[in-house]
């Protein structure tokens, strides 16, 4: 079965202080979804965002808004970021010790689960038939511009299989490290989205660098 591919640019990347313009900016250049990176300072160092920007991002493009909380306590928040305007929900296993009640808590929407580099693909095998999206951080969460770590690598290829062992519709995503040069062998291991947050808003062109990093994905597939 050939799986849609699609570009996530991550707004950790933008420029905050027009960041109404940018994420126009990078749906008019063609991406397929929005991705907001919540951090709590707790979880990973570092806090960005919280309801209120997602309330506004949401008031400036109609893309769909990838929200992945990386957060302590997800079950608080999650009521809140859906009033915000959130399309999915992403929440770490590493963070609920009831993962399968925070899924359910969100399943009325997009509702996907996060590991860590880390954190082996065995904790999420119970819980995987009812998850819409499974992300893959190919770097370890926290700030924007890392490099993506190979060992990594083999982990998407075992997911795929998982995924696709099971005849899941789960979407397999990975954050951390995509450039223009990486995005065809990851297309080729498995992946549906690419999130990208320097390799497009570092770019000079956004819809150039979109357009690159579609046609790796896709030629991954070409006959």
């Amino acid at each position: 079965m050939i799986r849609l591919k699609r570009i996530a640019p991550s707004i950790l990347s933008a420029d905050f202080s027009c960041l109404g313009k940018e994420v126009r900016a990078v749906e008019e250049a063609g991406a397929d979804l929005i991705h907001v990176d919540v951090m709590d300072g707790h979880f990973v160092p570092n806090l960005t965002i919280g309801p209120a920007v997602i309330e506004a991002v949401r008031k400036s493009t109609r893309l769909p808004l990838d929200v992945h909380l990386m957060v302590e306590r997800p079950d608080a928040l999650i009521e809140s970021f859906v009033k915000a305007g959130a399309d999915s929900l992403t929440v770490h296993v590493e963070a609920c010790p009831h993962l399968h009640r925070t899924l359910q808590l969100i399943k009325q929407m997009g509702a996907g689960v996060a590991l860590n580099p880390g954190t082996p693909l065995s904790s999420v095998e119970e819980v995987l038939e009812g998850v819409d999206l499974l992300l893959l951080m190919s770097v370890n969460p926290g700030f924007g511009g890392q490099s993506f770590i190979p060992k990594v690598m083999e982990k998407i290829r075992s997911a795929r299989r998982l995924i696709d062992a099971g005849k899941l519709s789960t979407a397999l995503e990975v954050d951390g490290g995509i450039k223009v040069a990486n995005v065809r062998a990851l297309s080729e291991a498995g992946v549906d989205i690419f999130v990208a947050g320097s390799a497009i808003f570092g770019s000079e062109n956004y819809a150039a660098t979109i357009a690159e990093m579609r046609d790796a994905a896709e030629a991954a597939h070409r006959i």
